[in-house]
C-alpha cells in the first residue's frame, strides 16, 4: 500500500539532491535510512558512556579475585 508524504518544496528539492536520475524518492529515503542506521550503530559501539579504562578494569578484577 502506498502512502503520500507532504513536504515543502525546499525539502523535496533537498531530498532530490541525494538521488540520481533513475532514483525514486523511495530509493533515496531508503538509502538515507540505511545510512542513519549505520551511523547510530557506529555511535553506539564507539560511545564511551558507562565504560571504564582497561587499567581500571584490571584493578577491579585484581581486587575481586584477590579477596
Amino acid at each position: 500500500m502506498q502512502t503520500t508524504i507532504q513536504l515543502r518544496k525546499e525539502v523535496k528539492d533537498k531530498l532530490r539532491s541525494f538521488g540520481t536520475k533513475d532514483d525514486t524518492y523511495e530509493d533515496i529515503i531508503l538509502r538515507l535510512y540505511n545510512i542513519a542506521v549505520k551511523e547510530q550503530f557506529r555511535e553506539f559501539i564507539t560511545s564511551s558512556k558507562d565504560c571504564i579504562s582497561i587499567d581500571e578494569a584490571r584493578k577491579r578484577h585484581s581486587k575481586l579475585w584477590s579477596e
